[in-house]
């Protein structure tokens, strides 16, 4: 792990921000962001200004990682680490946060199905050749192309051919 030291009053393995990083996957710059939003608490300094981080911060930014890569917002990562250190908690907290986020990713995937169904039907409607005339372009120049639920059709398609 490098330059990793033993802190002479706690005995805890202390290390500088890099180390710290290249321990736990999370770049130096996502560190001190974690530490500006609350996820993470703001460490001790050497006498130089450096901070200092032990196991138990590495471990957090792991936990913040992984619920990262799970596309949790920072909000909820603060509710989860607060209820991962609350021994307490009913695990119950726990899963109504993630069954909350599953709903978000599920409506997520539909925005991006539909967004790629449509867009894919343009591009099947497009001759590619020459010609000026272009269903993608007139699809995104059309307002009621964007938004399904504006109720306008789509010039020269209907709205039911650009959900297809």
């Amino acid at each position: 792990m490098g330059r990793c030291t033993i802190d002479a009053l706690s005995g805890e393995t202390v290390m500088n921000i890099g180390e710290a990083a290249r321990a736990s996957g999370v770049t130096a710059k996502m560190i001190r962001y974690y530490e500006s939003v609350g996820l993470l608490a703001a460490k001790s300094r050497t006498t130089a200004g450096y901070r200092v981080y032990g196991p138990q911060e590495v471990h957090s930014l792991r936990f913040i990682r992984r619920a990262r890569r799970l596309g949790f917002l920072v909000e909820d990562i603060r509710r989860l680490l607060a209820l991962w250190h609350d021994r307490t908690r009913a695990s119950a907290e726990v899963k109504a946060i993630a069954l909350d986020h599953v709903a978000e990713l599920d409506r997520r995937i539909a925005e991006l199905t539909d967004m790629r169904d449509t867009l894919a039907h343009l591009a099947n409607h497009c001759h590619g050749d020459d010609r000026p005339e272009c269903p993608i372009i007139e699809g995104l120049a059309d307002a009621g192309m964007v938004s399904a639920d504006s109720g306008n059709a789509c010039k020269g398609y209907s709205k039911a051919d650009v959900n297809a």
